[in-house]
């Protein structure tokens, strides 16, 4: 009898610079021949690729992934714990959601996910490397873009549906001229001289 082969979850995380709202986690468990359809798609980084192609992808990579998922941590937890613990909680809560926890984890970045007791492996540029985390940065941008672009109209005067959150040339005058609202992350703003 063949053996069950190992289960490699990349997991990936944007808006981790921004000033404003939660950051997004995405974890996706990809087979290989999967892997290769993907790639053939224009999977790549998500930094790399426009709104048009994340979005041609989104829905490739959740029909043709062994499993799939994204979590999120609030800018209200970005101010009480610190970004990287606050990333780390999206990443595991992205991982929580698989039936079972995978046997391997590549993680995005240099910085290994402390709570994780599983085995994992960081990697700089990950999403160069493995494309189960290309897939997971593009999950988690579009999710968190789409829940952005939302919010954009009920905080409207900060630019969200351009700049998503980061800190653009608006977005920092409007902050300086109206202050924050209740889902920009205090802890971001004391360079800007804001309350």
């Amino acid at each position: 009898m063949e053996a069950q082969k190992a289960l490699i979850a990349g997991v990936d995380e944007v808006g981790k610079g921004c000033l404003f709202g939660p950051v997004f986690a995405g974890a996706v468990i990809l087979s290989k021949a999967n892997e290769r359809k993907l790639l053939s798609q224009g999977l790549k980084d998500s930094k790399k690729l426009n709104h048009r192609r994340r979005c041609h992808l989104v829905p490739l990579i959740k029909k043709n992934s062994i499993a799939w998922s994204i979590g999120q941590s609030s800018s209200r937890e970005i101010d009480n714990l610190g970004i990287r613990k606050a990333t780390e909680k999206a990443m595991l809560r992205a991982l929580e959601k698989f039936s079972a926890p995978p046997d391997l984890i590549l993680v995005d970045g240099i910085l290994p996910i402390r709570l994780w007791t599983g085995k994992q492996k960081t990697q700089i540029r990950g999403e160069s490397h493995f494309a189960s985390i290309a897939a997971a940065s593009v999950l988690a941008k579009e999710a968190r873009d789409e829940l952005i672009k939302r919010l954009a109209h009920k905080y409207s005067l900060y630019g969200l549906e351009k700049n998503k959150g980061y800190g653009t040339y608006v977005h920092r005058e409007n902050l300086i001229k109206l202050g924050p609202t209740k889902l920009h992350r205090k802890s971001f703003l004391s360079r800007l001289k804001i309350d």
